[in-house]
């Protein structure tokens, strides 16, 4: 059986559950990260020399980085999905969004998150954060203008894409205190791919 490893409100590690969910894949998870340790512990470090989470084993193939081992999910385990397309060009299309996920958005959400959910209000800074806001928000206006004509990212299907930006949208979504820009299609798109059972599992609880 699978072994995912780190905790579950890691937007990295939901990002593997829900792919699991929609691949109906079985698996172990085990709690690593933050509050929970191992993740500098000898044997966490054998398997991941960064010492982040998430963590997969498959038998005794170990895998990390999250899309990384998203895309090999989809390819050992979902032939028969279209979460991957088999078509070069599509893929290279869902690709990019997913490297755009970890180069671009991450980077500029973070400090966001951090500061609104993990920082105390008497510890934030808020004119940092405010300026942050505005720049995860012109992100957001980019995909909201890709989306204009489409029901998902990429494709007429769902694909990976929809699962890694999701995650990062049920962050940005979630956020309370923050002056959010208005954006229909991305709004549109997110109520849609938010009714997904593996989203309702692993993705909509309270964000920590």
């Amino acid at each position: 059986m699978l072994q995912i490893w780190g905790r579950r409100n890691s937007v990295n590690v939901q990002k593997l559950l829900w792919c699991c969910a929609e691949l109906n894949l079985e698996y172990e998870r085990f709690d690593a990260g933050m509050e929970f340790g191992r993740t500098a512990e000898p044997r966490y470090l054998e398997m991941n020399p960064n010492g982040r989470v998430p963590t997969l084993v498959d038998n005794h193939f170990v895998l990390w980085e999250s899309n990384s081992i998203l895309r090999y999910l989809a390819m050992q385990y979902g032939a028969d999905s279209t979460i991957y397309p088999a078509a070069a060009r599509e893929r290279a299309l869902v690709d990019r969004w997913l490297d755009w996920s970890l180069s671009t958005l991450q980077p500029a959400e973070r400090p966001v998150f951090w500061a609104s959910v993990r920082t105390p209000p008497n510890e934030r800074n808020y004119a940092k954060l405010e300026t942050d806001v505005l720049a995860v928000g012109k992100l957001w206006h980019m995909l909201d203008e890709h989306l204009a004509n489409r029901t998902y990212v990429e494709t007429s299907d769902f694909t990976l894409t929809d699962i890694v930006l999701g995650a990062f949208a049920r962050r940005w979504f979630g956020l309370e205190g923050i002056e959010r820009p208005r954006l229909d299609h991305l709004s549109r798109w997110y109520d849609l791919i938010s009714t997904r059972p593996g989203f309702v599992e692993h993705v909509a609880h309270p964000l920590s």
